[in-house]
């Protein structure tokens, strides 16, 4: 039985980070969908006219970042770097429902979001520091690089790949979410001044979404220091 595990030493650097999960065991994931398309838009309208980048939710992640020897302005948070593409202009492209609702929950409630095809993954689903020896291949790219050691990765403990390097910077292509994807792991994530029960809420929101929007068929659950490992059941 695989598992989504939480390493105990993240939680010695970083007691009051918590994970919403939501296990999708089946979905249909459209290459558009008009139904998300207007909440998205209506939601990048709100936030193009609002100075976010000193936000304690986003501050929180900048501040993350610099604990564990990244500089988030270099490799920002996923949520700074979606402000960032917000305060350019032009919104985001539509790469699939599934996508499109991660950035529309990120936006919404200023936390990263996002996930994993499991069928991609071998072994457990690992959120932890890393050696150093781990591949990555970044969403898009072809070349393979190596996570530096003492950084905070989310890797396939049995293969050893990286599904997303810097915490939340840069997602792997391995693992990439596509139309194809039926069964994928998704995390909300919370550090700081951010409540557990805003993660709550955004994973409530996000779960209820994907069953209206994607006829997904899902269960949710939390991690957090009391919490660091559950069973991934199909």
């Amino acid at each position: 039985m695989r598992k989504v595990i939480i390493d105990p030493v993240i939680f010695t650097q970083f007691p009051d980070f918590k994970r919403g999960i939501i296990i999708v065991k089946d979905v249909e994931n459209a290459l558009s969908n008009k139904r998300i398309k207007r909440p998205l838009n209506k939601e990048i309208d709100k936030r193009v006219k609002e100075d976010l980048f000193e936000h304690p939710f986003i501050k929180a992640w900048d501040e993350a970042h610099l604990r564990f020897g990244s500089n988030p302005d270099k490799f920002p948070p996923s949520i700074k770097s979606l402000l960032k593409r917000i305060k350019k202009g032009g919104g985001f492209p539509f790469i699939n429902s599934v996508v499109a609702l991660f950035n529309y929950i990120s936006i919404k409630y200023l936390i990263p979001c996002g996930g994993d095809d499991v069928d991609k993954i071998e072994g457990n689903l690992h959120l932890g520091f890393a050696n150093g020896d781990e591949s990555f291949i970044p969403l898009g790219g072809d070349d393979e690089e190596h996570p530096q050691p003492g950084e905070v990765i989310y890797f396939d403990d049995k293969s050893l790949k990286v599904m997303c390097r810097r915490w939340n910077w840069r997602n792997g292509d391995f693992s990439k979410i596509t139309e194809n994807t039926k069964r994928m792991v998704i995390n909300i994530d919370g550090i700081g001044e951010v409540p557990q029960s805003l993660i709550e809420e955004a994973r409530d929101e996000l779960a209820k979404l994907l069953i209206e929007q994607c006829k997904a068929k899902l269960t949710t659950d939390l991690l957090n220091r009391d919490n660091r490992e559950i069973e991934i059941n199909f």
